[in-house]
Formats: C-alpha cells, structure tokens, sequence
C-alpha cells in the first residue's frame, strides 16, 4: 500500500504539494513535522507536513522525500489552523505564512555541493575562470557556490559552473544543512585519577615548579567549596590563569573539560509582589473580568499614564496561577526593552522576549522553549511576529498600544494585522484577549461601542496627577513678529529653560530624521533626487551624505549644483538631526540626545539610549514616533511637538485619527509621577479642528467627528478595504495592466472601485507603482468578494503581457 504526505513549501505558491514515503516513515510522521524535499530542477526544501494519507495525486508523479528533519512535531495542530485564517483572509499562499512564521533557522535551503569528476583530465579546454575552481579543486575535496564566488570574486558565477558541468570536469549535487548551533559553555572537574579526599597535597606536590598550575589547582578547589560546576572562564578569572594553562592540565590527566548546553538568553529576575492597585484600577480589574465571563475581547480605554501596565499584570498573575501562558504584544521594539524591566521586577524568569532584533539561535530557542510550555516561556513579550510562536495553552492576549499602526505588516506577504489576528489565534484557543490604548482605533472603539466587544474606561492618572496642560503655539504669527529662533519659538525655548532649570527633563519631538529633507539650489531650483526612487534625497550631517529613505541609495554631499554648477545649496525643512544639533548651540552646558532609526541600530541600541535618559544622564531627548508609544520617563515635565502640520496634510483617510494619536500618546510622556506636565505644540495652523480636540484631550469629540466623515465617503469601519498594488521596472506595462484590471474589476463591483492612482511617491527602488482600491460595502460577503477578485487575478496572470508585472493584494490596508 502506498502512503502520502502534503506538505507546504517554504515559498509562495498556492497549493501544497504531494509526496510518497514508505510505510515506515508515514508511521513515524506526524501532522507538522519538517521533511527535506527537492522541488524544482535540482533545489532542496524543509517542507512541512500538512496531511498524511494514501490518494494517488492525479497530476503529476509524487516524488520520494529526502530524509525527515524532526523527531517531534515542530508546529502545532491550533497553529496550522490560526496559519490557515491568515492565508484565507489576507489573500496569500500557506508558504509564505510558514516563512513569515519559523524562525530562519528552521527553514533549510539547500547549498549545491560541487566535486570533481575524477577521470577528467583534459585541463587545456579550461578557460581561465573554470581553471581557477578545478585547480582549487586539487587541493579540496569539495567547494560550495559561496566559496566559489569567492575564489573568482564574482556574484555571477553559475555559468561557469554550468560550463563546467557540461564539459565533465565536475558534478553537482545537493546537500541540505542544519543552521541552528546550540551554546555550549566549557566546564572543567577533575580527572578520574584525582577523585579521592587527599588529591589536593599530592597535586600540589606534583606542581611544585610550574607555579601557575598550581595557582589553578588551588582556584579550582576553592571554587569547588560551593558544590556548583565549575566554568572555565570563571576559573581562569579567579586565579588569574590564561587558558593555556588549563589546557596543559588537562595534558597532564589532572583536569578535563565538558559542556553543558544552556540558553543564550537568561534572564535573572527576583520575584517581587504584585503593586496595590489604587480604587480606580482595582475597579477597572473587576470590570474586565466581568466583561470576560460574557466577550472575549474587552478593550481597556486608558488615558497615559492611568497604569494600565498594573492592571496588565494582575491579570497574567492569574492566568500564570490557572497554569496557562500569556502573550503580551508590543508594537515598537523600544518599548519591549522597559516593559521586560518592569515585567521581570514581578515574574522573574518566566519571561521571555521575542522579536527581530534578537539574533536566529535566540529566536529558534524562544520558539522551542514555547513549544516544551517550559517554565521560561510562561510570558511572551513581543513584537507582531510573535503571534506565531507554538503555543499549546494559551489563557491571555495583551495587545498594549492596540491603535499602533506598527502592528500592520506592509512588506512582504503576508500583509497580516497582528492585533486582528490576535483576535483569531485568542479564538482558537479559547483564550481571552485584552486591547489597551489611550487613543484606541476607531474600528476597535465602534466595536467596542456595537458591543460586540467589552468596554471599560481608565480615566485617572496614577497618583491622581493631572493630564498635562497643552498648548498651541502658532508659528505664522511668531514668524511674523520675528519671535523665532531657528526652529524654535521664543515660548517654547523659555519653558525648555524653565525646565532644565528645576533639573527636569524636556522630550522633542520630530518625525522627520536626518537634518533636512530637502536640498535646494538657490539658482536654478533643482534638488537633487535618488536615482532609484521618486523621492528627494535627505541631508544626513553627521556623515555629511545624501541619503535615500525608502532604498537606501547614499551619496556624499556635492559641493555646487549638479544641474547649474552654482554654490548656493540651500536645505529646506528639518529632521531630528538638525534640531539636536540646534539645542546643542543654544542649550551648551546640557546633555542633548536623539533617538531614531540612525541611532538605534544593533541589538541594544534602544537599550543604551533609554537607559541614559532614565539614568538623567541625558537633559534633552530629541526623537521621532518611537519615543511616542507607551514609554515612561518620571522626570519629564516637558514635551514640544516641533511641527504638528506635517502629520495632519497627510493624503490617507486616517491622517487626522493618526496625528491626534500621535499627539496625544506623545503628549503622555510629560508630568507621569509627580507634577503635572506641560506641552507645547508648533504650528502653522492652531484653529484646526485635530489640534484643538489634542489641546481639551477629547477622544470622543475626535472619534464621533471622524466616524462621521467615514460613513460619508464610505471608510472603515464601516467599509471594508482590499488594496491591490502594481509594480513593474516598465512604466507602460505597469499602466497598460492596472487599466485592465480597473475596468475587469469596474465590471464586477461597480462604483466600489477606486482608482487607478499613483502614490505619492510612485517609485521605489526602479519600480512603478500604480494603486488600485475596492470597497466592500457592509452587506456584501467579503469570502465571495476574494473569490471575485482570485478569477480576476488568474486571468490578468495569463495575459503573456501582465505576467512579470508584480501583483500584491492587502487586506485591510491601514
């Protein structure tokens, strides 16, 4: 009897696809273990098992597997069901879940292993370059592509491979290899010999010359007083022995070494008491867990500063009690780095982080310390990616920060919401979950207000501090009555003195980074652009360099005008750089800092910057969007938004909801502990309707005015929203394409349809971009709607013009 596996492949193609093993191995499988298949010509897989079964594939003949990779499943039942949500509802192939999911570690790709063909021997038809690797391949016994391109200092090097080949001189294959190494700390004990009570006088006696030895012996039994293994690094510390040395024991039959395998991130923490929630947090507890006996999902509305956090952790405390484990989603890596500090202070050990930052081994361990449910991983703390971790009983979902729009994946597929699929993976496991914001979403609070989730209000700040007093500063009349200095009014300068005055801290914020966005002749008015994108380049003083922000094109800084030689260049605008570099001009005896994608780079980037601000050993912090979420600095009595107009003239229908936001999480930051804080606000236009709702704090003024312009031009929520992108290097294909496929679509949801467009920025990277938007009215199935739009989409593919044309569909897409 034959067996069969499906499994998916770690690449995006729709289907899965069938393999036959032996009876033996369909034995031993199991429903999402790895197996190592070739597809293709000649490249090798980790697939995962989806199906076991004995039906014949009617379309093609099942290959044989390469080998089995796992011994026990490596994901689980729930999680191929929560994968399966994510491809239905996002529009995407079941293997681009998979690669979005596994660590990369677990996705082996083959290397292509070359050898030489050993009864070759006419080394004169070699040209030059295929020489070189048959020489190299005198001296080794095998070489892989990497090595080769190394050796002839090409990239291209697979045509002289297949020349090669071709003249017999070599042969190919492929190998699949493991990437995962586990840590192994060296320990040292002594040798079997040496085990008795009165070793140490005879070793001594031993080692009477080689005075160093004898130091290390010494260390070794002093440290062995404490019944603990000993490490060799701790050893060569304390009796200041190199490593030479224990080598040379170990020679002697006096020490050996062995290693024990541990986990490269561990973290201490002692276990402290929970806090005591004052009345109004203990009232907002007592509410959740009302509305969890009958939704859910409930959402806790907040203000900054209310203490959520607190509220947070009674509730994991409980779930942690029931013997469940608990994912707390965060939206921004800066913040995961104080709430594990505030998190650990409570559940010590049972935490653990995940996200990208954290090297491929760390991650491949957080994801197997979840799947053994191992007292470590009890608390996951992370970003949007850790939604997929296995969970196998899973009792709490936090989304901290829930209107975040970082928890949407734009690039690349699958394009998921993470909070929404939170939603589904809390579902799956009959787990509830918890949204937390000051500014909620306006899909989430009409939910909320639908009752089809549960509500529950925070509206005092911890120690009863007041919200900060907000004001608006308008730039237009400052300019006017010559009141500015650089980029700062005479007003908010004397409140950053007051402040550094009474020692206090001050926040900035800017989101632009770089010193200036533009730079403009003075001439002729060119400005020169990226080469690769649509964009102007951005001025970066520190390396003195013209920098693209969406491909990363840099260039150093021309001294004339490219177009008219002149040397009037002129910078226009102004990023984070420029203001640091401003504050240090006129705040010269403070410390100045400034936090942004340039300076927190490498994995304890954000670490080292919080961690001074915190330490007050920086006075002012200049930063963009990363210091507005969820950050809490007591000593901040001042936070300046530089130029709020930027945020509000944005072409996007939640421009207005995400400015408000914006200014109100980052408005939060001031007056936490003791005082109350102020904010101080820049811009151009202070009657406008969102900056006077920022100025009282009115989220419900903001939310029933916005819902209001969404129910007339037909948005979220009460619209659904399917965004398909175009992207091709050919401008004419691009266009030729989107304008069938606006008129295939206009056939079948009529004036639902938006578009065809060209973004604001309309090329990226050498492509074209062309945007085309379908709405779905609140009656119409958005299951049919996708099915529509599949047929659409596999006729524009068969089109032999459109095919190389680039076809991205999301879901949702804000």
């Amino acid at each position: 009897m034959l067996h069969y596996i499906d499994v998916i492949l770690p690449i995006p193609i729709q289907k899965t696809f069938t393999y036959s093993v032996t009876e033996e191995e369909a034995n031993f499988l199991q429903k999402g273990m790895r197996v190592a298949v070739s597809f293709g010509k000649s490249k090798m897989y980790s697939a995962l098992v989806l199906n076991i079964h004995q039906t014949k594939p009617t379309l093609y003949e099942a290959k044989e597997i390469h080998q089995i990779l796992d011994e026990t499943p490596l994901v689980n039942e729930r999680q191929l069901q929560h994968w399966q949500w994510i491809s239905d509802y996002y529009i995407c192939s079941l293997g681009d879940v998979y690669r979005a999911s596994l660590p990369s570690a677990f996705l082996l790709e083959s290397e292509t292993i070359i050898n030489k063909n050993e009864t070759f021997t006419e080394d004169d038809i070699l040209a030059d370059d295929e020489f070189l690797i048959f020489e190299a391949l005198q001296h080794q016994s095998q070489l892989t592509i990497h090595q080769v391109a190394d050796i002839l200092g090409k990239k291209k090097v697979m045509p002289i491979v297949n020349g090669l080949i071709k003249k017999s001189a070599i042969t190919i294959k492929e190998e699949i290899y493991e990437q995962y190494k586990p840590k192994l700390v060296k320990y040292v004990r002594l040798h079997a010999d040496y085990s008795s009570d009165d070793s140490l006088g005879k070793l001594l006696e031993e080692l009477s010359r080689a005075k160093k030895q004898r130091e290390a012996v010494l260390g070794f039994f002093q440290l062995s007083t404490s019944k603990k293994p000993i490490k060799s690094k701790e050893l060569e510390e304390k009796a200041a022995v190199s490593s030479t040395i224990l080598k040379s024991l170990v020679d002697k039959n006096i020490f050996e070494f062995y290693h024990i395998q541990t986990d490269r991130i561990q973290y201490k923490g002692d276990t402290n008491d929970l806090k005591v929630l004052n009345e109004f947090q203990e009232k907002a507890l007592l509410e959740i867990k009302e509305t969890f006996k009958e939704k859910d999902v409930t959402l806790l509305h907040g203000i900054t500063s209310s203490g959520k956090t607190e509220v947070y952790t009674k509730l994991i405390q409980e779930v942690l009690d029931e013997g469940k484990q608990v994912l707390f989603l965060l939206p921004e890596i800066a913040l995961t780095t104080q709430i594990i500090t505030r998190l650990q202070f409570y559940f010590g050990e049972q935490i653990s982080v995940f996200h990208s930052k954290y090297s491929m081994n760390e991650r491949v361990e957080v994801w197997n310390n979840v799947l053994e449910n191992k007292p470590k991983a009890r608390i996951i703390l992370g970003a949007r990616s850790s939604i997929f971790l296995p969970f196998s009983n899973l009792g709490l979902i936090v989304v901290d920060e829930e209107h975040e729009t970082s928890y949407k994946q734009f690039e690349p597929s699958p394009r998921y919401n993470a909070r929404d699929s939170a939603i589904v993976l809390a579902k799956i496991h009959k787990a509830k979950i918890l949204l937390g914001s000051a500014t909620p979403s306006l899909e989430t609070y009409f939910n909320a207000q639908q009752n089809k989730y549960g509500f529950v209000e925070l509206n005092r700040r911890h120690g009863n501090v007041q919200l900060p007093t907000i004001e608006l500063i308008d730039v237009k009349e400052k300019q006017r009555k010559k009141e500015m200095k650089g980029h700062f009014s005479d007003r908010l300068l004397k409140l950053i003195q007051e402040a550094l005055d009474l020692k206090e801290q001050v926040i900035l914020f800017q989101n632009r980074r770089g010193f200036s966005p533009v730079v403009e002749c003075k001439t002729c008015g060119v400005s020169p652009q990226c080469p690769n994108c649509d964009v102007s380049l951005t001025f970066h003083k520190f390396r003195h360099e013209l920098r693209c922000h969406y491909c990363n094109y840099q260039r150093a800084m021309p001294n004339s005008c490219g177009a008219c030689g002149s040397n009037t260049l002129d910078n226009k605008g102004f990023g984070t750089e420029q203001i640091e570099l401003e504050l240090k001009e006129l705040f010269p005896d403070f410390k100045i800092g400034r936090m942004d994608l340039d300076t927190t780079r490498g994995k304890y980037g954000y670490q080292k910057i919080i961690g001074a601000f915190e330490a007050k050993e920086i006075d002012v912090l200049v930063g963009t969007q990363m210091l507005s979420k969820g950050l809490d600095f007591e000593n901040v009595s001042l936070v300046g938004v530089l130029s709020a107009d930027s945020m509000l003239n944005f072409p996007d229908f939640r421009a207005h909801e995400r400015a408000y936001d914006m200014m109100v999480q980052v408005s939060g930051r001031a007056g936490r502990s003791k005082k109350q804080g102020n904010v101080a606000i820049q811009t151009f236009n202070p009657h406008h309707q969102i900056l006077q709702q920022v100025s009282t704090t009115n989220y419900v003024e903001m939310y029933k005015e916005q819902l209001q312009e969404r129910w007339q031009y037909k948005y979220p929520p009460y619209y659904r929203l399917i965004k398909i992108t175009l992207k091709h290097k050919d401008y004419n294909k691009v266009d030729s394409g989107v304008n069938w496929l606006a008129k295939a679509l206009e056939n079948s949801f009529g004036e639902h349809v938006l578009g065809p467009t060209a973004p604001a920025v309309s090329r990226i990277r050498n492509q074209y971009i062309k945007n085309i938007v379908i709405k779905i009215p609140p009656k119409q199935s958005l299951a049919n709607t996708k099915k529509q739009l599949q047929k659409i989409k596999d006729t524009f593919e068969v089109v032999k013009d459109f095919r190389p044309i680039r076809f991205i569909t999301d879901v949702d897409p804000y």
